[in-house]
């Protein structure tokens, strides 16, 4: 039987993406099926305000290249549209220490540390890793925080993946040597989340893909996999069909494909909502340890509004400046462009308490003390301007377990560890010495004082690694237990806590993963 391609990729974030254009350099017809939109520089919204162009709700026809899912236990920012991620995420690329590869799942399997050293290093040259040559206001303070905290030598500006050049100038492919897109330098403007208007973050669509479809790779926008179905033999040893569905249409399109081969590269909330879905009729033999292991960076985001109108925080890149708290633990400083003030629409002032009673009350206390500093968060000063987000993420590790429930839907609940919580000590206090430094106001979102659930930007495993089915869902070379030429490439395959933003190891990983492919 002839089949239509070698491989179909089903998502284009950076493990899609490493994924496209490695198996077209190996020879493979290579599809990639991407359930967001192609978005191009002038295409991506101005200010969170448009939401139709930020926010993917496609109940209400919005395709934008930011999901938002809630969970009892946490609520989850993710990227759509091709590229996935790196449209939406904020550049911040560093390496994780030492623990991420001698714990989890994983640890057993392979010496990490040392084996990924040079796919670390292949995946910093592919996506323009480079130290931020500026600091602005909300760094510099950091800066202070860290020298009052005596932690200077901790404070030291982030590696991103951004092409700096010269400002607002149009240049060759600086990446490629004339083979990748012209670039044009960072202005500084603060809408990395936004989606870049100025052609200078290194997105996917820029690097990547860009490659792949140089090398005859297909992308298929605007589609998603509903089914992936064996052909002939239980272990699709044979291949497997796969069967899609417009994403955007209120008509949807069906659409059915053959492949030899399949890689998953839907994130946690793609990969893992497809697998649990088909588990049961169509892909029988996948692990029981599918949807466990999730992890977030156990993080906290607490917004700190200057009441100064003459500042502006806005100027900079999403995040500019970090600072190493502990061994476990560091903040980071985050920033929207100016007039993207959407989500002071879901702020409440900063409270913490055991219950949502005692944290409405002392809501109401702190509005009740300071209400015109409030009133000017709200209706005077222009959010986003005033506005720095505190990220603080720590690599103590507590696990979530997803399942489908009895409506057909993704669940969460505790696998181990403690409940993901929006109220770590160590960052409410260093939110408070960061409030006084700028003098500013504390809010967060809403659903952390009224419910007690965090928010992640990196939600992580659900298809760990482990020596067999019964301790992961994929072996130490991301193939499926149970199935032939089935991989799982994407950030569900991360089987510890990098503690750190994950998108440069989920690339090194996915860069990994493909060498140990043969040539067609």
């Amino acid at each position: 039987m002839e089949l239509d391609y070698d491989f179909i990729i089903i998502g284009s974030g950076f493990g899609g993406s490493v994924s496209a254009l490695r198996l077209s350099e190996k020879g493979y017809k290579v599809l990639v099926v991407e359930k967001g939109k192609w978005y191009k520089a002038k295409d991506f919204a101005k200010t969170n305000w448009n939401i139709r162009k930020w926010l993917w709700i496609p109940f209400f026809r919005c395709f934008g290249i930011m999901k938002l899912t809630i969970f009892r236990h946490v609520a989850i920012i993710s990227g759509t549209g091709v590229g996935g991620g790196s449209l939406v995420y904020a550049n911040t690329l560093p390496v994780p220490k030492s623990d991420f590869y001698n714990t989890g799942s994983w640890k057993e399997l392979n010496n990490w540390e040392e084996e990924l050293i040079p796919y670390y290093a292949t995946a910093k040259k592919m996506l323009g890793v480079t130290r931020n040559p500026k600091l602005f206001s909300g760094d510099f303070e950091l800066k202070q925080l860290a020298k009052e905290m005596g932690k200077e030598e901790e404070f030291e500006h982030t590696n991103v993946g951004v092409y700096f050049g010269e400002e607002n100038v149009t240049a060759k492919d600086p990446y490629f040597k004339g083979q990748g897109p012209d670039r044009k330098g960072c202005v500084f403007c603060g809408g990395c989340m936004t989606g870049c208007r100025h052609n200078s973050k290194n997105s996917l669509d820029k690097n990547y893909l860009f490659l792949a479809q140089k090398n005859g790779a297909k992308i298929m926008a605007e589609n998603e996999v509903y089914d992936i179905i064996p052909l002939n033999n239980e272990d699709g040893s044979t291949g497997y069909k796969i069967k899609l569905r417009s994403s955007t249409k209120l008509f949807k399109e069906k659409k059915t494909f053959t492949t030899k081969g399949v890689v998953l590269s839907g994130g946690v909330l793609g990969t893992i909502k497809l697998l649990l879905k088909v588990n049961k009729k169509s892909l029988p033999r996948l692990s029981d340890r599918l949807g466990g292991d999730i992890r977030t960076n156990n993080e906290t985001l607490i917004s700190v509004s200057k009441l100064d109108r003459k500042e502006d925080v806005s100027k900079g890149i999403a995040i500019g400046s970090i600072l190493h708290t502990d061994d476990n633990s560091h903040l980071e400083i985050v920033r929207y462009a100016k007039g993207s003030g959407f989500w002071k629409l879901f702020h409440l002032p900063y409270t913490t308490g055991s219950n949502a009673f005692i944290r409405i009350l002392k809501m109401i206390g702190s509005f009740i003390k300071a209400p015109l500093s409030y009133l000017k968060i709200y209706f005077v000063n222009n959010w986003s301007k005033s506005t720095i987000v505190l990220l603080f993420m720590q690599s103590i590790d507590s696990k979530l377990k997803f399942k489908r429930n009895v409506f057909g839907r993704m669940s969460s609940s505790i696998s181990s560890g403690k409940r993901p919580s929006p109220f770590i000590p160590e960052s409410i206090k260093l939110a408070k010495k960061y409030k006084n430094i700028t003098k500013g106001k504390e809010t967060s979102f809403a659903l952390e004082t009224l419910a007690g659930i965090p928010s992640t930007a990196h939600i992580l495993g659900g298809a760990v690694m482990g020596k067999d089915r019964k301790h992961g869902v994929i072996d130490k070379n991301n193939q499926v237990f149970g199935y032939e030429s089935m991989y799982i490439v994407d950030g569900s395959m991360i089987s510890a806590n990098p503690g750190v933003n994950p998108s440069l190891s989920i690339t090194a990983i996915a860069e990994r993963a493909m060498d140990q492919i043969s040539a067609k």
